[in-house]
């Protein structure tokens, strides 16, 4: 990773162009009749980012491996309801839309022959490279994801903020410290060790039972941290009523391998990429090529005018 000191973006790819998919019509296609929806859609929404935000560094971060395997190891149940087909060699299949899963090779292109910077990891998810990318910023970082895990990366004390999308990009909630203080009572750090108490049944995380958001943030506030829940537990003076008590003692097991799986990796070994906001394209023919081919107009060219601006 080479030097960035200026605002950072930071797109958490695979969100956003599932966003895109089921945001945009599939009646939108290429000359060929190829569902292109999610290409344009994913293309409107960096130009929008970067028209309303004005980054000086773009990454559009991939998820080279969805479910590591070094989660499942530790909870086996992580993101097992999304595998379509278990592989013996590589990452599984993740289940994905018919006519999602061929647009995907055609955005990778696209974002390649732009210059847009494109960084996924052998057994990493796009949230552990995002966390990466953040911990070694030297500027302010905004990251685009319709995640929540990635909250626990907003620091206001080193201008790590999420941009969360709630209708399209158009509309995003600017996450920070207060916002996630007022929504669920804990800040950056916290909002991992609510996650993994409270349990996320669309990440196979199954939480620690009887204990909801609401009941997890109560505890936080008072104890401090999962680590200061714990202690609590086996000091019989602390105010736990005897069926929080004997719950969180039962979950021990997974409140042991919880925080790994849950927490967003910071030590990724990232490849040296030039991040800084292309102002031309990379590969101008190839841009040519792609935009006849895939039938990607206005919605490219729009992109590219806004970053040669």
């Amino acid at each position: 990773m080479r030097d960035v000191t200026g605002r950072l973006m930071l797109l958490d790819t695979a969100s956003l162009y599932f966003r895109a998919f089921f945001g945009v019509p599939e009646s939108v296609r290429a000359p060929d009749g190829s569902p292109v929806n999610a290409v344009r859609g994913l293309l409107d929404f960096i130009d929008r980012l970067v028209k309303d935000h004005r980054p000086d560094h773009l990454v559009a971060c991939m998820d080279a491996d969805w479910r590591p395997q070094w989660r499942v190891e530790l909870i086996p149940s992580y993101k097992a309801h999304r595998v379509a087909e278990e592989r013996a060699q590589g990452p599984d299949e993740e289940e994905v839309p018919d006519t999602l899963s061929p647009q995907v090779p055609v955005i990778e292109a696209v974002l390649d022959a732009v210059g847009i910077a494109r960084v996924g990891v052998a057994g990493y998810e796009a949230d552990d490279v995002i966390g990466t990318f953040a911990a070694r910023a030297g500027g302010p970082v905004d990251i685009v994801t319709g995640d929540r895990d990635l909250y626990q990366l907003v620091d206001d004390a080193r201008g790590v903020r999420v941009l969360y999308p709630l209708k399209g990009v158009g509309t995003l909630q600017i996450t920070d410290e207060a916002t996630l203080r007022e929504k669920y009572g804990v800040d950056g750090k916290g909002y991992a060790d609510l996650a993994l108490l409270r349990g996320d049944p669309s990440d196979g995380l199954p939480g620690v039972p009887g204990v909801g958001e609401k009941t997890a943030a109560k505890l936080l506030a008072q104890f401090g941290d999962l680590s200061g829940i714990l202690a609590a537990v086996d000091d019989p003076r602390t105010k736990l009523t005897p069926t929080q008590r004997g719950r969180l003692d039962a979950a021990r097991p997974y409140l042991a391998v919880a925080p790994k799986v849950v927490r967003v990796a910071d030590d990724v070994p990232l490849p040296d990429v030039d991040t800084a906001l292309p102002r031309a394209p990379r590969d101008p023919a190839a841009v040519e090529s792609l935009a006849a081919r895939w039938g990607l107009g206005g919605s490219l060219q729009r992109l590219l005018t806004t970053l040669s601006s």
